[in-house]
């Protein structure tokens, strides 16, 4: 995904850039990536490869105690993975008034961040 070559690279970038720009005229917009999601992505921050997604503030969202025990919940009742359940973790512990999540499985983190209404966009 950081690399040039990923097949999803563009559009990941295409988002983070609409994120700038929302910021830019003066909404309240955080980019953040679950660590697990980056592991499972293969982003790793030193590769210098992921220079260019770097440079988007996106925020790490740490997998610390109160989200791992929701994870684990979440794991357990619907069998996502576990960086689909930390995604869900943290969108069911958010004070954020609306989430968007990038992901390739739109149907699970609805269903498994329910009953938080969340916004999947499929990539």
């Amino acid at each position: 995904m950081t690399h040039p070559g990923h097949r999803k690279h563009r559009i990941v970038v295409a988002h983070l850039a609409g994120v700038v720009a929302r910021c830019r005229k003066g909404a309240r917009v955080i980019a953040a990536a679950p660590t697990t999601v980056r592991v499972e992505a293969g982003w790793d921050r030193s590769d210098p490869t992921a220079a260019f997604v770097n440079r988007f503030r996106v925020v790490d969202l740490s997998l610390d105690t109160d989200r791992a025990d929701t994870a684990a919940e979440i794991l357990r009742r619907t069998g996502v993975s576990v960086a689909d359940a930390h995604i869900c973790a943290v969108a069911l512990t958010s004070s954020a008034d609306a989430i968007v999540v990038l992901t390739s499985d739109s149907g699970d983190m609805v269903r498994a961040s329910a009953p938080r209404g969340i916004t999947a966009v499929r990539i």
